[in-house]
């Protein structure tokens, strides 16, 4: 997992939200206080990342004028959520919980027969573009280990052969992210 951004690394052309994505954000605005702009942060940060796919430092400072704010005010939230993605990611994110309750019903072992499946480590991306692999603090579920979330949906009591039928089933479409 890392640690630590290289800031210096993860410069992209500078973005402008589409105008449907605009209107959501001043829609959103409507229901915020006048001052109180950061307020919609996370909420802008989502629409930023799903139009670009990831949180480059243009996209940011974009967000931060948009809403009237200091960019390091949007570094802070962006860096302390693992929800946001600071580099390029694949077309489908993988993110496992390997928090205690997930760790004790074998949350290792489905992160390691990940990496060896798509011949990638935490925090990579496969050659295709296809898939990112990251680790999370926990995602809610811990009745339910060991469980990986993918976008907005989540898939429980993993197994070796279920997480092989779930990348076989996020390849071929059948799980959309």
């Amino acid at each position: 997992m890392k640690l630590h951004v290289d800031w210096n690394k993860r410069h992209a052309e500078k973005r402008e939200l589409s105008p449907e994505s605009l209107a959501k954000v001043n829609e959103l605005m409507t229901h915020v206080p006048e001052g109180k702009h950061k307020s919609a942060l996370i909420r802008v940060l989502h629409l930023a990342q799903i139009e670009f796919g990831w949180l480059s430092i243009e996209t940011m400072d974009y967000v931060a004028e948009l809403l009237k704010i200091q960019p390091i005010e949007v570094y802070e939230v962006a860096t302390f959520y693992t929800m946001f993605h600071l580099d390029p990611v694949g077309k489908h994110v993988f993110e496992v919980c390997r928090t205690g309750p997930c760790m004790l019903v074998g949350s290792d072992d489905i992160i390691s027969h990940i990496e060896n499946k798509l011949n990638i480590k935490v925090g990579e991306t496969t050659e295709d573009g296809m898939f990112t692999l990251k680790t999370a603090e926990c995602l809610g579920a811990c009745g339910y280990g060991p469980m990986l979330q993918c976008r907005h949906k989540n898939h429980e009591f993993l197994t070796k052969d279920k997480v092989d039928e779930l990348i076989d089933a996020y390849r071929s479409g059948q799980f959309e992210s």
